[in-house]
């Protein structure tokens, strides 16, 4: 499985919201406890569903989203 596999989308979980595994984690909740100075250890240590790769998954999936090549404003 590539890590980005990981990520899902389902619109019956958190609201739609990228998530692990189809998992109740939010790739956004894990970006804010990264970004709040924990570390991947840390995270899989607190959060027992979840594996090192998962983070790993987090992180190319953001990366995936700073890649956007072009944004386009639609008026209302």
């Amino acid at each position: 499985m590539k890590l980005i596999e990981r990520i899902t989308i389902d619109p019956h979980i958190c609201h739609g919201k990228p998530c692990i595994r189809h998992l109740r984690y939010p790739v956004e909740n894990i970006l804010e406890l990264l970004s709040a100075g924990m570390s991947v250890d840390e995270i899989v240590a607190d959060y027992e569903d979840l594996e090192k790769e998962d983070i790993l998954a987090v992180f190319a999936y953001a990366t995936q989203l700073t890649q956007i090549k072009k944004i386009q404003i639609v008026a209302p």
